[in-house]
């Protein structure tokens, strides 16, 4: 070989050498969103793909303790490691051999040893220039170098056609017709484990398709069929500052989809075995760097499918939750709901006047497997072919926008009913001719004129009724007290007209040691509490109604009558109540730890609640108040929101308790005017203490000062600074005028907290406790706030942070400085 030859050879030979280090190099220097057919993400070079703007990567990790290799997709830009999509969670990688490549055919796949593939993407056609990106999305996608990044339909494969546990926005669950493609959501077997396990959710394509969630091959949870606004049994399911979504069914397609509001926000819905629950909604919070659960399912008892057999409707707050529907009894000995209901009367097929058609309100629509539809048809027309097929057993709209439209006709058994008190559907049921209240023919028209001459009589009596006791029902009424239901029980009335579980006396009086001090846990303006074991173990607290008590029967009625319909983790359970002879009890699950104010008051206990804890509590506060305002199926002010009606579980999740001067809202009401005010000074807004005027923002201001109160670990009412002008708000806003805002904080918490978050906390206090309602902010907004980042408005001047004198004019408020002694009072305002 000559010179220039060997010169030659060195020289390119060095350029390669020079070209592959070059390339190495600028692979692990920069974060790539996307590779081509002559790269490779390789495990053992710790190579990963990051999308554009560092939301998501991809590379290869193992999950848990476990050793075994997978290729998956995660969040990028938060500390917690969340894995959203996993390649080849059936088949892993036992070292790290494994290789991701487009390979000479076009084909991404995932080789492992000895270059065997693993695992392979099912591309829908092969091009001369593949790439594989990772989109800020968090799908990964396979597509041709020319096309667009932002066309779908130019996608090759993508990642959200092949969900795992994980639902992320913009993505779709059901399926694509044309193709025969289904997107369903299959949770991890564990925690070390991403192969599929028992629970899974997907739209499945009956005639009327349905979202179904299963363990193994059993339905487990129905969301129901779509009627045009939600699916009918997930009436929570309305617009929200948080995400929107979509149902899209046509003749190419079928899918749910959600999108979230605002791109600073990050939620995800997860399939989750681990935490026992068939989906849960999680919510990413960047204050506390954690994920949050703001919705699980199942919610409760009547969530389980066809809980109460055929024709059985779970009602929640009934006793049992188990009834049959109207003109159905039961099948099988009382214990026993899986053979449901049957027909008080069989209908003739041969006789087409021995049937018509009940109409049931409010239900979550039976499971749809046997189903026929058709979106033209009138209700009316769907009633007349409902009737002429002996086989149909209920019918309804399939749209109800609007006047409703559509028709949807029920073959067989009605399963898995259950009835809402809000957000629920109509259903016409078929019956007998006789269970339909003379609803047809000649008897109908005979018995609507007797009906009416006996509704006029009667209704001239009542009149004279109600004339001569006008005035003393006036004088039982309470504009701002429990609703009208309430006024309709007397004292004789037993517990189970309450629709809660009844205790008998004797178990209460042998669970407490006959009510012993003892077992005294303490005494509010109810009466005393007392903690229980019940016969099984059980712990409970016994609150026993005192005859001297500022509080009355009615007050213990709303309370019962409001909590016992309310499901929410931030909410204290009722278990039951005791109504014999004198003695009116409720009976609470037991909170080891008691009430807050026995925490963020006490020198000592105090000393346990570091900055994590109290702001785990704030949340906790926030979102049981925002389910109260907005999110329950009643709307709830509480009216006494303060830390002694907060209570604390074993791990020092606040629950919001007491309910005796709660007011229930309906439709759009979101205010009202009172002459009784109730509450608890120090607590109370403005408008409400001086003018009765109360709404959900009430309940804004007494959080407000409960904010306060657990960031600086005093009392509002108690509190004075210096020369004795300033209550607790007033030195905040003191000190935020100042410049100097941290100086109220609890000494305890200047090493565990972050300063940046307890300041956010107390901007929001002081938003909170604005002397106009308008002003202040709705539970909504104040939960985004404590979650989110984003830039706060400025606080307006407080409400009440005035001087001592200008609030110790009451004669009610004589002991509240003790924690065991605070009073609710009542008093009448002027309007």
């Amino acid at each position: 070989m000559t010179e220039t030859k060997k010169w030659g050879y060195f020289l390119s030979k060095t350029s390669l050498i020079t070209t592959i280090i070059l390339f190495s190099f600028s692979q692990s220097s920069t974060a790539l969103d996307s590779i081509s057919g002559t790269q490779t993400i390789i495990d053992t070079k710790n190579s990963t793909l990051v999308s554009k703007y560092g939301k998501f990567e991809l590379g290869f990790f193992s999950p848990g303790s476990s050793t075994k290799r997978y290729v998956g997709i995660w969040y990028k830009d938060i500390p917690v490691h969340t894995v959203v999509w996993v390649a080849n969670r059936q088949n892993p990688i036992n070292d790290s051999s494994g290789t991701l490549m487009i390979n000479r055919t076009g084909h991404l796949v995932l080789l492992g040893q000895n270059s065997s593939v693993v695992w392979s993407a099912k591309q829908t056609r092969s091009v001369q220039a593949p790439v594989l990106q990772l989109l800020d999305s968090g799908n990964l996608i396979v597509r041709d170098e020319k096309d667009d990044e932002n066309s779908e339909e130019s996608y090759l494969w993508q990642s959200f056609d092949y969900p795992t546990d994980t639902l992320l926005p913009g993505m779709k669950l059901g399926w694509d017709l044309r193709t025969g493609l289904e997107r369903k959501i299959l949770s991890w077997k564990s925690v070390d484990d991403p192969s599929p396990g028992d629970f899974s959710w997907e739209i499945t394509l009956y005639d009327y398709p349905d979202s179904i969630m299963w363990v193994d091959s059993e339905k487990y949870y129905r969301n129901g069929p779509w009627n045009g606004l939600r699916f009918s049994g997930a009436p929570e399911l309305k617009p929200n500052d948080l995400y929107s979504y979509q149902y899209i069914a046509n003749k190419d397609e079928v899918y749910y989809i959600f999108h979230l509001r605002n791109e600073s926000v990050k939620s995800r819905i997860v399939a989750n075995q681990t935490n026992g629950y068939i989906r849960e909604r999680h919510a990413w919070n960047s204050i506390t760097k954690s994920w949050y659960v703001f919705q699980s399912i199942p919610r409760d008892t009547c969530d389980k499918f066809a809980v109460c057999g055929a024709y059985g409707n779970c009602i929640l707050w009934e006793v049992p939750v188990c009834q049959c529907l109207k003109g159905f009894r039961r099948k099988g000995n009382s214990n026993d709901w899986s053979q449901g209901c049957e027909r008080n009367k069989p209908f003739d097929c041969n006789n087409k006047d021995s049937s018509g058609f009940v109409k049931f309100r409010g239900l979550k629509l039976p499971d749809t497997a046997h189903t026929w539809v058709n979106q033209s048809l009138s209700l009316k027309e769907c009633e007349a072919k409902c009737l002429s097929n002996c086989s149909c057993t209920a019918y309804t709209n399939s749209d109800i926008r609007g006047k409703g439209s559509g028709c949807v006709m029920w073959f067989g058994d009605l399963l898995d009913v259950r009835e809402f008190e809000e957000g629920g559907q109509d259903l016409y049921i078929r019956m007998h001719s006789s269970e339909l209240g003379g609803n047809n023919g000649r008897k109908v028209k005979i018995a609507v004129i007797v009906l009416a001459v006996f509704a006029v009589v009667c209704g001239l009596f009542c009149l004279a009724c109600y004339v001569r006791k006008v005035k003393a029902r006036k004088m039982l009424q309470d504009n701002a007290g429990p609703s009208p239901i309430i006024n309709n029980y007397s004292n004789e009335n037993h517990a189970e007209n309450l629709d809660v579980l009844s205790f008998d006396i004797d178990k209460i009086i042998k669970a407490t040691g006959n009510f012993s001090n003892d077992n005294k846990l303490g005494e509010g303006g109810f009466g005393p509490v007392y903690k229980g074991t019940l016969e099984d173990g059980q712990e409970i607290a016994v609150k026993r109604l005192s005859r001297t008590s500022g509080q009355g029967l009615n007050e213990l009625k709303n309370e019962i009558i409001l909590i016992a319909k309310l499901q929410h983790r931030n909410l204290v359970k009722l278990l039951g109540c005791c109504f014999q002879g004198e003695e009116k009890i409720l009976i609470y699950e037991y909170m080891p730890n008691r009430s807050l104010d026995g925490f963020i008051f006490d020198q000592t206990k105090r000393q346990l609640l570091d900055w994590s804890k109290r702001f785990q509590i704030v949340c906790g506060i926030a979102r049981g108040l925002l389910y109260l305002h907005q999110d329950s199926r009643l709307r709830i002010i509480h009216r006494d929101l303060k830390a002694s009606n907060v209570l604390l579980d074993n791990d020092l999740n606040p629950k919001i308790s007491d309910f005796g001067m709660a007011r229930c809202f309906g439709g759009d009401e979101s205010e009202a005017n009172t002459r009784r005010v109730v509450g608890t000074y120090g607590y109370m807004a403005p408008e409400y203490a001086i003018d009765g005027l109360f709404s959900v923002k009430s309940d804004v201001f007494s959080y407000g000062i409960l904010l306060l109160e657990i960031i600086s670990g005093k009392r509002n009412r108690g509190f004075y600074h210096l020369n004795h002008t300033l209550n607790l708000i007033g030195y905040a806003w003191k000190l935020w005028k100042e410049g100097q805002p941290l100086e109220i904080i609890d000494p305890l918490l200047k090493e565990s907290s972050e300063l940046s978050l307890v300041l956010r906390c107390i901007h929001i206090g002081l938003l909170c406790v604005q002397e106009h309602p308008e002003d202040r902010p709705k539970m909504s907004h104040v939960v985004v706030m404590l979650d989110s980042d984003s830039a706060l408005p400025q606080p307006k001047q407080p409400g009440f942070a005035i001087n001592k004198e200008a609030v110790s004019d009451s004669s009610s408020s004589k002991n509240e400085n003790s924690a065991t002694n605070e009073i609710t009072v009542t008093l009448l305002a002027p309007r």
